[in-house]
């Protein structure tokens, strides 16, 4: 069966018109957002609105798969993701699922395969964990730079869990990650496998969404994080560390302004959308809509979506 994966970059609509074809064809959504998973987090994740019915979490009626199920103390990865995904179309072998999120590696992993990787080994994760401690997370992507210095370039120096999962990879397969992680994630889609479509926006009218949609979730996302840490979450759990927690973290300590985490979660979702616009860049036969010019209409974009799909 021939899925449809609708992919960009944060804020560029993928949710809204998830909904509106999974409507249209009368089917289902599986997120691919590495941080909807979480349960709690709703604000900053742009988590759609639903809510749980007989196992399933319904968004305006519709199936909306992989959000909203894992406790905040948990991790998830690529792998979990593919086994996960896997499951769910299995059950309906017929229907074509409608993939939707920005996690460009949970896509890749799932319709294109996973490159063999060494598997985690506790006693150097120890002392990578120790070393962080020590010296700092920014010694730590230091030491990733010297030995890969491509992964270093695409990993933000405050993500310490894949700052040092790329260097454990890299001190274990004695090659940089980033090699390993390259091979098969290049060039083209599988198109046999889904349609997919890329939602594009120019870069300053994205920064202006980036920006306007920041500003209305600061005070959500504050008490949100306040009902996780009362509700017995860590302040350092994998929940969150996800994009903008710890600055929200930050200001409801005291030791940033509401104006400072702002700032600065605006830049770093910024980055992040940057990252996601060069990972996603890299498939050549994906359908890409311009939405800066034809405008966020989706009846026209269904349309026009439907023609190639057929």
């Amino acid at each position: 069966m021939r899925h449809i994966v609708l992919a960009g970059p944060t804020a560029s609509g993928k949710t809204e018109l998830a909904l509106a074809l999974a409507h249209q064809l009368g089917t289902e959504i599986i997120s691919a957002d590495s941080r909807q998973i979480y349960q709690g987090l709703t604000a900053g994740t742009a988590k759609p609105e639903g809510k749980w019915h007989n196992g399933y979490y319904l968004v305006d009626g519709v199936p909306y798969h992989l959000v909203d199920f894992l406790p905040p103390d948990q991790r998830f990865d690529a792998a979990s993701f593919c086994t996960r995904a896997q499951a769910i179309t299995c059950t309906q072998p017929g229907l074509p699922f409608i993939f939707a999120g920005g996690t460009g590696m949970y896509l890749s992993a799932f319709f294109i395969g996973m490159d063999p990787l060494p598997p985690s080994d506790p006693v150097l994760r120890t002392e990578l964990t120790a070393f962080a401690q020590e010296n700092g997370k920014e010694a730590l992507h230091f030491r990733l730079a010297q030995k890969d210095p491509a992964s270093a370039a695409q990993i933000p120096v405050g993500n310490v869990q894949r700052v040092m999962r790329a260097l454990e990879i890299t001190l274990l397969a004695k090659r940089p990650a980033s090699e390993l992680k390259s091979g098969s994630f290049f060039g083209q889609f599988p198109s046999e496998k889904a349609l997919f479509v890329y939602l594009n926006w120019d870069k300053e009218i994205l920064n202006t969404r980036i920006e306007k949609r920041t500003q209305s979730m600061l005070e959500p996302m504050a008490e949100e994080t306040h009902a996780l840490l009362l509700a017995g979450a860590k302040a350092d759990c994998p929940a969150l560390k996800s994009l903008g927690y710890p600055q929200i973290l930050q200001y409801i300590n005291g030791q940033i302004s509401k104006e400072e985490a702002f700032e600065k979660i605006v830049i770093l979702t910024r980055q992040y959308a940057k990252r996601q616009r060069t990972w996603f860049n890299r498939y050549k036969n994906a359908l890409r809509l311009d939405l800066t010019a034809q405008g966020f209409d989706t009846e026209k974009i269904i349309s026009e979506i439907l023609r190639q799909y057929v």
